[in-house]
C-alpha cells in the first residue's frame, strides 16, 4: 500500500504494483480508477478487486500500475463527490509520474472511473492515452434526485461527515456540467480505448459511441453479451491489456 496527499491536503490510499524483474531501463505506469461501488459499506473495498489486475500488469508486461482508493474509500480520507474522485485521480497521476522508475503515464478507469480518467486526461498532457470502461457520457440525470444520490452513497460509506455536502444542489450541479464527449474530444490526438458491455442497463452503449465518436480515432469495442461490471470480464481485460502492450511504443 502506498500513500499520497491530494491538493486539498487529504490522505490518499493505493496499490502499487511494480515488477519484480524488468528488461526496460525506465516503466511505462498506468494509474486504474474502480467503479462506483454497487453494495452496502461498498466503498470500503471499491478499489480491491483491481488489485489483481494491477499485479498481472506489472509481472507480466513489466508496467507500474497504481490502483487508486477516491477519498471516502478503502483508507483514503475524505468524502465523495466528482469533483473530489476527479482531484484525487489528478493526485495519482502526480504520484506515479513522480516515481524516479516511471516515465509516461496512462489512465484506465472503469465505469465513473471512466469518465474521471478522461476528465483528467484532457487538462493532463503527461497522460498518454486514455482507456474507459463502461463510462458514462455525462451525469445529467443525477439533478433529478440529487438528495437520493447523496444518501445512496451514504448508504455505501463513501460519504460519512454528517453535514457533507454543505449544499446537495451545488454538489450536483458540478457533476451535471461533466461531458465526456468534450473531454474525449480533447484528448485527442493523443490514444483512447472506449469498452461498452452490449447488456449494459446501467450506462447505454450509445454513450460509448457518443465518446468514441467525438475522440475521432478511439478503439471502440462493444462486447457482447457483457454488462456494466467489465472488471469482471475477461474479454474486457484482454482488450485492455492489448491496448496498454501496443503503447510502449510511444515511450520515447
Amino acid at each position: 500500500m502506498t500513500h499520497w496527499q491530494t491538493s486539498d491536503g487529504l490522505k490518499l490510499a493505493g496499490y502499487l504494483a511494480l515488477p519484480e524483474s524488468r528488461r526496460m531501463r525506465a516503466l511505462p505506469g498506468v494509474v486504474l480508477c474502480s467503479a462506483f461501488p454497487s453494495a452496502a459499506n461498498g466503498g470500503s473495498r471499491a478499489a480491491e478487486r483491481l488489485y489483481p489486475l494491477a499485479d498481472r500488469i506489472a509481472q507480466n508486461m513489466e508496467w507500474a500500475a497504481l490502483v487508486l482508493n477516491y477519498r471516502g474509500c478503502g483508507d483514503s480520507e475524505g468524502d465523495f463527490s466528482l469533483e473530489g474522485w476527479t482531484d484525487d485521480v489528478r493526485s495519482a497521476v502526480d504520484h506515479l509520474d513522480g516515481l524516479d522508475q516511471v516515465e509516461g503515464v496512462w489512465l484506465a478507469g472503469f465505469g465513473i472511473g471512466g469518465a474521471l480518467v478522461a476528465l483528467v486526461a484532457q487538462e493532463d498532457l503527461r497522460v498518454r492515452g486514455v482507456a474507459t470502461m463502461g463510462a458514462p457520457v455525462d451525469f445529467a440525470h443525477w439533478g433529478l434526485d440529487a438528495s437520493g444520490v447523496v444518501e445512496y452513497a451514504r448508504s455505501l460509506g463513501v460519504i460519512s461527515t454528517p453535514d457533507f455536502p454543505q449544499s446537495v444542489d451545488s454538489w450536483a450541479k458540478a457533476a451535471q456540467s461533466i461531458r465526456v464527449d468534450r473531454c474525449a474530444d480533447q484528448i485527442a490526438p493523443r490514444p483512447m480505448l472506449v469498452l461498452h458491455g452490449s447488456d449494459d442497463r446501467e450506462v447505454s452503449p450509445l454513450d460509448a459511441r457518443a465518446i468514441a465518436d467525438a475522440h475521432g480515432d478511439a478503439g471502440l469495442r462493444i462486447i457482447s453479451g457483457a454488462g456494466h461490471r467489465l472488471h469482471s470480464d475477461p474479454r474486457c481485460i484482454a482488450i485492455l491489456l492489448g491496448w496498454l502492450d501496443s503503447q510502449i511504443t510511444l515511450i520515447p
